[in-house]
C-alpha cells in the first residue's frame, strides 16, 4: 500500500509541476508576443494583435509603468519583459520543487 501511494503522490506532483510550467511558459510568451508585435508595429485595429495586448496587459498589469523611459519602444520591452521573466524564473522554480518533492 505505501510504495502504491508514493508513486500516485510523485505522478501527481509531476502532473502539478507540467501544470504550472506550461501557464509560466503561455504567459510569457503571449508577454514576449506583444513586444514583439509592438515593436514590429503590427495593426492594432486587427483582432489578433488586439487579444495579445489585452492578454499582456493583464498579465502584466502589476508592472506598468515601473519603468517610464522616453523610449516608447525600451519601455515596453522593460514594463512587459520584466513580468514575463519573472513568470518563467517563478514558475519553473516552483515546478522544480515539485518534481524533487
Amino acid at each position: 500500500m505505501g510504495p502504491d501511494r508514493s508513486r500516485r503522490n510523485q505522478d501527481a506532483g509531476r502532473r502539478a509541476a507540467l501544470t504550472i510550467c506550461t501557464i509560466a511558459d503561455v504567459s510569457a510568451g503571449l508577454l514576449g508576443l506583444w513586444i514583439v508585435l509592438y515593436l514590429l508595429d503590427a495593426n492594432q485595429a486587427n483582432v489578433f494583435v488586439e487579444f495579445v495586448h489585452g492578454a499582456a496587459n493583464w498579465l502584466g498589469g502589476w508592472a506598468q509603468d515601473i519603468f517610464t523611459m522616453d523610449t516608447e519602444g525600451l519601455r515596453v520591452i522593460l514594463n512587459y519583459g520584466l513580468p514575463a521573466a519573472l513568470y518563467l524564473l517563478l514558475g519553473h522554480g516552483i515546478a522544480a520543487r515539485l518534481n524533487r518533492a
